[in-house]
């Protein structure tokens, strides 16, 4: 009777089971951890093992690790509630995963986000599995949530001329200019991602050739174009940044103090100033110049697995977002400009301008 109840369960190793594979904490520490220091310190011996494998099994980029790492305390603290020790983990099942994400859908969570927590869970239980701690991955049999539609913010041609030609300012700084203006051109003219271009280095700029080393997610390096306006950008900045930088930083984009590697934050700061002085009204990210880039592409006629390559997409399901907004783009224009767009049939021609609006609420 006992061997059918375990044989049914089939999902993970008993607790009993696990025991003798499972990452240990220390010597001495019980089964639940009452002092949230010492429970912080299993967490972290636990998940040690699985964060190296991130890294040199599965290659992932540092913020994409650290993302992963976070979601899966975030399950171990929604078990801890339920009571047990953090390696309570390897005991979970299907129906604590739906759980867990049930209670982040109470949260108010974003279902892009539950998807990525999701994606870390099955992880994590996909190398506790080759580890031999569970039986099953009890996340794979999960459903991603139903996505959200999402369309990219992008700027129009004239707002982007209007940012990459935009002058310092009376009070400006002349060397944050130069690489805040070179980064942008370089945002926008090849369309990297800006996790890709705050990693590259002096080295991996070909000027001569017009091209750039990148190292895109999964270590995966392409070379990408650079414009004809990036070029020019990126020589002054290169000219620059020798008053900058710190004494051996290989780093192409550096910071205002320190002349260390450019962080994402500056990054940020540095978009919102080049808008400001260019007059843009919207408030655009770094992302936005490389969605900008992908659909000023599409519109100007270029093909799907072409911008696939330019920007680095591993699938092209990836990619086919951006057509929905080139078609919303072809759809203005053609209302714009097409003689017959918006003749009027006679049945529009009596229907009440309330009625009409109410129908376009709709």
């Amino acid at each position: 009777m006992k061997g059918g109840r375990r044989e049914r369960r089939g999902e993970q190793l008993s607790p009993r089971d696990a025991s003798s594979c499972r990452p240990t904490a220390g010597a001495g520490q019980t089964a639940r951890a009452e002092d949230p220091v010492l429970a912080a310190r299993q967490i972290d011996a636990l998940l040690a093992p699985y964060h190296l494998w991130l890294e040199t099994q599965r290659g992932l980029s540092a913020a994409t690790v650290r993302a992963y790492l976070t979601d899966i305390r975030q399950f171990m603290a929604f078990l801890a509630e339920q009571g047990g020790a953090p390696d309570r983990i390897y005991a979970s099942g299907r129906r604590d995963v739906q759980s867990f994400l049930a209670e982040l859908f109470r949260q108010g969570e974003a279902r892009s986000s539950m998807s990525r927590k999701l994606a870390a869970l099955r992880s994590f239980f996909q190398y506790a599995l080759r580890m031999g701690l569970v039986r099953e991955n009890p996340a794979k049999a999960v459903r991603n949530p139903r996505q959200e539609s999402y369309q990219p913010r992008v700027l129009n041609v004239d707002e982007i001329f209007s940012v990459l030609d935009a002058e310092s300012g009376a009070d400006g700084e002349p060397l944050r200019h130069s690489r805040d203006k070179a980064l942008a051109e370089l945002l926008y003219g090849s369309g990297l991602r800006i996790s890709e271009a705050l990693g590259l280095n002096v080295d991996d700029v070909q000027l001569a050739a017009g091209v750039v080393r990148v190292m895109g997610k999964g270590n995966r390096e392409r070379m990408a174009p650079l414009s004809d306006s990036c070029v020019p950008a990126l020589r002054e900045w290169l000219d620059d940044r020798t008053l900058l930088a710190a004494d051996g930083e290989p780093a192409l984009f550096v910071g205002m103090r320190g002349g260390r590697r450019m962080q994402r934050r500056e990054a940020a700061r540095s978009m919102e100033r080049l808008g400001s002085l260019a007059g843009v009204a919207k408030h655009f990210s770094p992302h936005a110049l490389r969605h900008s880039f992908a659909t000023h592409l599409l519109d100007g006629g270029a093909d799907l697995r072409s911008v696939q390559e330019l920007l680095g997409h591993r699938r092209l399901t990836t990619t086919q977002r951006y057509t929905q907004v080139s078609l919303e783009h072809l759809m203005r224009v053609y209302d714009a400009a097409h003689p017959k767009a918006h003749m009027p049939d006679a049945a529009a021609e009596e229907t009440p301008p309330v009625g009409r609006k109410a129908e376009d609420d709709q």
